[in-house]
């Protein structure tokens, strides 16, 4: 794309789209940020040309976009989109976090299941299916330093998934501070891929802050994860075994890469242990198993095994990286460092909590009736449903044997099969069809009818 375009776009972005004060948050003016001794919160009202019917039934809908200076940091500002219901601003509040570690959230916005998706020519169009439909949607760019998030400190970026949560925990503090009104609104944590690892911790942290009774009360009712990277030990043993499946590798690979499992466990076992290097010497070990795999299947996508590999991410996501960094658009946000789609800095320091385990959190929540919902599209290969359905079944709490008894029942969408999934109590497996990875983004409809189901506690609704 040429200079020239680039600057069209802008010119014309900039002269269509509106700002407004936010009047429920203390605002710094417009084009600053806030200070050590200024507010916590400095949030925009933001509306985008957008194309077509936004098939909103409320009339005042508002966007918004901000920084929430973290009150435990040196210099920490996380960056988040938040976006109304286009039904009602009494349906549940809902937050979204992307995985990586260190990729935004902007990924799930503009592409899986926001309000928007990026045109060829750079404009906005209504997602039909965003899950902004049905809840109040927060996108957080987590952890600090992924995205339009920052620190002028490096010691800012945490390193594990106490400082995620903590973090986290801090934002929303301050989010429902700028916000009471959604205070008694339901509140859901969801998001995909090493999600898995932050989600787990998250909603534990939200928890143990309503038990302690910390700052606001927030009405946490359940988390989902999507395609998640929850329990290495039990995923990495399933790769061998999806790609079997699959016909990915034939059995003499088979047997031949299993050799290297016996490593990988005794390696995952010493990074509980012993932490930090134990714990990248498990990554090491245990991702020959997943290389292997790959030196056979070569340029195939393994986010969705149907596809090929086709740009960084295996698919392209360009336009993404081009809208956000637009001028116009950079200005319309509020934010003056450039974004950065997914971050190597973020990843280096999250490098010694990839092998750990943070299913060993959710046994707690489940028994206190908060909602688990496990999701996996049944194409992807990294954080394949086989490996998580093990780990869900294998998770010890009062209702294991009657999850693990329960029937797999069809998950329907217009009387069409698009999965199969598992019950008991608060817990879900769901393994939905024809989807990769990013199962809102494979399977909009199914998805936005799966949060809506699941929230009202009527996933197998028909």
């Amino acid at each position: 794309m040429n200079n020239n375009f680039q600057e069209s776009l802008a010119d014309k972005l900039i002269r269509d789209l509106n700002l407004f004060p936010e009047h429920e948050v203390d605002i710094v003016p417009t084009g600053t940020f806030a200070t050590s001794k200024g507010p916590r919160l400095v949030e925009k009202k933001i509306t985008f040309p957008v194309l077509g019917d936004s098939g909103a039934t409320v009339n005042d809908l508002v966007h918004h976009a901000g920084y929430c200076r973290l009150p435990h940091s040196k210099d920490a500002r996380l960056f988040y989109f938040f976006f109304e219901s286009r039904q009602s601003k009494a349906d549940p509040v809902v937050i979204w976090l992307t995985g990586g570690p260190g990729c935004s959230s902007s990924f799930a916005l503009f592409y899986e299941n926001g309000p928007f998706h990026i045109t060829e020519n750079m404009s906005l169009s209504w997602n039909a299916f965003g899950w902004d439909k049905v809840s109040n949607i927060i996108y957080v760019d987590q952890p600090v330093g992924t995205g339009f998030s920052y620190t002028s400190d490096s010691s800012d970026i945490p390193s594990d998934e106490k400082g995620v949560s903590n973090d986290l925990y801090d934002f929303l503090q301050e989010f429902y501070k700028a916000h009471p009104s959604y205070i008694e609104n339901e509140f859901y944590i969801t998001g995909e891929s090493y999600a898995g690892h932050y989600i787990p911790a998250f909603a534990s942290r939200v928890h143990q802050g309503n038990k302690n009774r910390e700052g606001i009360q927030i009405n946490l009712k359940g988390f989902a994860v999507g395609n998640g990277n929850t329990d290495p030990a039990s995923q990495y043993k399933a790769y061998t075994d999806f790609a079997l499946d699959n016909k990915l590798i034939t059995i003499t690979d088979y047997e031949r890469i299993n050799k290297k499992i016996p490593e990988c466990e005794k390696d995952i076992k010493l990074c509980a242990t012993k932490g930090n290097n134990a714990c990248l010497h498990a990554y090491k070990a245990c991702r020959g198993i997943y290389d292997s795999i790959l030196d056979i299947t070569g340029n195939i996508n393994d986010y969705d095994i149907r596809k090929e590999c086709k740009g960084a991410h295996c698919y392209d996501f360009s336009r993404m990286d081009t809208f956000l960094n637009l001028p116009s658009v950079k200005e319309a946000l509020g934010v003056h460092t450039d974004f950065i789609s997914c971050s190597d800095t973020v990843k280096s320091a999250m490098s010694t909590d990839r092998m750990k385990d943070l299913e060993v959190g959710i046994p707690e929540l489940l028994e206190d009736g908060i909602k688990v919902l496990i999701y996996a599209g049944e194409y992807d290969l990294i954080c394949n449903w086989l490996g998580n359905s093990r780990w869900v079944h294998a998770m010890k709490w009062s209702g294991q044997n009657n999850f693990v008894g329960s029937p797999t029942v069809p998950f329907s969408v217009n009387s069409l099969k698009a999965g199969e999934m598992q019950s008991n109590g608060p817990l879900t497996f769901l393994k939905v069809h024809n989807a990769g990875h990013m199962v809102p983004m494979d399977q909009p409809k199914a998805s936005l009818k799966m949060l809506t189901r699941w929230m009202q506690g009527k996933l197998a609704t028909t």
